[in-house]
């Protein structure tokens, strides 16, 4: 086998998906990363504190000497145990610091010791970060864009995930978008995690359907924690547009599955023994986030619906008691709320239609 070299092809290690051990601290990684990365670091957070102070005030010598002193046996041996395991389960895998100097290449000169010869990415994080926020921008200029619109409920996802070519920017985001948008574990990734994970998918779409149209769906500047950039954001608010229409008993059906059944298949399997409690924080605490601008009336009439519809749905398991509860929630707080929002669009329409017949007009070419 010949031998693989260090690399900077950074176009080709994301369109192949390429396994990518991060070996900066812990602090670093969680700040950003990508998405097929595993951190394994070189330092753990408190030595790369002390060297870096030791880098400003002795320069990079006294900082080496530093790591070597803080690299006890013990510590050695945790790092070539998880990074042997790493580059034996990833053997097409490259490794990566901040900028591809010295972290990368002790890490190089560490395994070789161990008979192990694994290359570097040139560059490291910040240049594959820079190349994936300069591909963001180009693809988001030269990428025909269509956007999926329609009230809450309309089932947008659904039918997302039906056309051929899309990008579910929700999905990235583990999040729906909504104020009962959230995981069972509350969990999301940094910003700069998913705007990686979107230039990814656009890069993808750009190599193996260049020319076709991608779908996306149209949100607004948050979903969840995550923050759009302005360039994506602007692209969900101009790009042309498909409307989605669904009567609204067929959207009340939908969200009570999509929020009420399959979110409690979801949080059963994440707490077990504390689901019921958890399941009733997530489905009141939603109102809870809205309660301001749903008034006090209002806010009291769908927490008590809310609240008998989870006694009853704990102990039957049918959700049809919260029926008019979310009638109420779409048609007099997320339909006047979807209403002014797209007045604000500026993308023209496309096609309108019910969710079969905008997933056969995406698809026919």
């Amino acid at each position: 086998m010949s031998k693989r070299t260090d690399s900077d092809d950074y176009f080709k290690i994301f369109l192949n998906d390429t396994p990518l051990m991060d070996v900066r601290a812990p602090i670093e990684a969680n700040k950003g990363a990508f998405p097929f990365s595993k951190n394994r670091p070189l330092l753990d957070d408190d030595q790369r504190h002390q060297i870096g102070i030791r880098y400003k005030k002795s320069g990079e010598d006294s900082a080496i000497q530093l790591g070597l002193k803080l690299a006890t046996p013990e510590i050695r041996a945790q790092r070539y145990s998880a990074w042997k395991d790493f580059c034996a389960q990833y053997p097409d895998g490259y490794l990566y610091c901040f900028r591809g100097g010295l972290r990368s290449r002790t890490t190089q000169q560490w395994l070789l010791e161990q008979g192990i010869d694994y290359p570097l990415v040139r560059g490291g994080y910040k240049a594959m970060r820079r190349f994936l926020l300069d591909q963001l921008e180009k693809n988001l200029a030269e990428i025909d864009f269509i956007s999926i619109s329609g009230p809450t409920g309309s089932g947008k996802t659904r039918v997302l995930k039906k056309i051929r070519h899309h990008v579910d920017f929700e999905g990235l985001a583990q999040h729906r978008g909504s104020a009962f948008g959230r995981n069972p574990a509350d969990t999301q990734p940094s910003n700069i995690d998913w705007e990686n994970a979107v230039s990814i998918a656009l890069l993808k779409h750009q190599h193996y359907h260049s020319g076709s149209k991608l779908f996306i769906e149209d949100e607004g500047r948050l979903i969840g924690r995550v923050c759009m950039p302005s360039s994506v954001e602007l692209i969900c608010k101009t790009a042309p547009l498909i409307v989605l229409e669904e009567n609204l008993e067929n959207r009340v059906t939908m969200t009570r599955e999509d929020y009420i059944d399959f979110h409690w298949l979801e949080y059963k399997k994440h707490f077990d023994g504390d689901a019921q409690e958890q399941f009733s924080q997530f489905v009141l605490g939603g109102l809870t986030r809205i309660q301001k601008r749903l008034g006090g009336v209002r806010y009291k009439a769908l927490s008590d619906s809310f609240s008998e519809a989870l006694t009853h749905f704990f102990s039957t398991e049918n959700s049809e008691g919260f029926t008019d509860g979310i009638r109420l929630l779409l048609s007099e707080y997320y339909d006047p709320m979807y209403t002014y929002q797209f007045s604000k669009r500026d993308g023209n329409i496309v096609f309108r239609g019910n969710r079969e017949e905008v997933v056969a007009w995406a698809n026919k070419d």
